[in-house]
């Protein structure tokens, strides 16, 4: 029996693998919290490591306060960048599988098409160049039966997230205003997680291979919070706005869609819609009338 050790287990991403760990025996789960295991003391993670005699680390940790990273960057990077780094090091000096879990947020968010997994790279905001930093370092370490998975816009039942955001202010406002000039398309972490585990068997790669991953579909963030609305039947009207009618402290990409071809093609994912995935999330928090 291999053992799965799954960094961030109290992240949204990491609870959804947690709901799906009973399904697959073939594992044994290791969900640390931050008090068990911080992946910022190098020390701390081989010494964990050695002990619990770990066979494939899920790296789901991360620094995800977008908009804080732009003055918390040593903070960032300690996390997204050189944590990475030290996870990959060990991959690579003991033989084992990672797979890390990287953002749309690594371009700039001016394409035309959705961005391939060749794109060239150009992060507009900290949070981004730190998470490039952590793809990069992993690369040149370049630990055998290595992924990056890079994914847009997650949501859960889990944590914060726009979606529970969206249901909050739904059900204490009578009005609300959302961006409608930014467009990508959501991820339910439920899924990333399912098919994270069911592509654990098929790796098998000498060099690192990046992988896109959300659900189908295309959006704004304006017709997001709509069709929450519409599905969970509250009566808080929706108003979209422009960008600059809602300043940030970091600059957010206008078009995050990505191409999902690669990761379609090699494992034989099947990729829920985007409207499916909202549905089975809105259930599962009793929130679909």
């Amino acid at each position: 029996m291999q053992t799965i050790l799954v960094t961030g287990a109290n992240g949204q991403l990491g609870q959804e693998i947690a709901c799906l760990a009973p399904l697959y025996t073939e594992y044994l789960f290791i969900f640390p919290t931050k008090d068990m295991l911080d992946i910022t003391e190098e020390k701390a993670i081989d010494t964990f490591l050695n002990q619990n005699k770990i066979d494939i680390i899920i790296n789901c940790a991360a620094y995800t306060a977008v908009d804080n990273a732009e003055t918390e960057t040593t903070l960032a990077d300690s996390i997204n960048h050189y944590a990475v780094q030290t996870l990959a090091l060990y991959a690579k000096n003991n033989a084992i599988k990672l797979i890390h879990i990287s953002t749309d947020y690594v371009f700039n968010g001016q394409n035309f098409k959705p961005y391939t997994e060749e794109d060239m790279t150009a992060p507009q905001n900290s949070y981004g160049v730190s998470k490039l930093a952590g793809e990069k370092a992993m690369q040149a370490i370049n630990p055998t039966n290595s992924l990056i998975i890079r994914t847009s816009w997650l949501y859960s039942g889990f944590g914060s997230n726009f979606v529970k955001t969206m249901l909050k202010l739904g059900h204490q406002k009578e009005s609300l205003r959302v961006i409608y000039d930014q467009v990508g398309t959501p991820t339910y972490a439920a899924d990333l997680a399912k098919t994270i585990l069911d592509i654990l068997p098929q790796i098998n790669n000498k060099t690192i291979e990046i992988y896109h991953y959300s659900n189908e579909g295309v959006l704004s963030w304006y017709d997001f919070a709509k069709e929450i609305m519409k599905m969970a039947k509250l009566t808080c009207k929706v108003f979209p706005i422009e960008t600059k009618d809602y300043p940030t402290a970091a600059k957010r990409p206008y078009y995050s869609i990505l191409n999902k071809s690669k990761i379609k093609n090699d494992f034989k994912v099947d990729i829920p819609y985007w409207k499916d995935s909202l549905d089975a999330c809105l259930r599962k928090l009793g929130e679909r009338q």
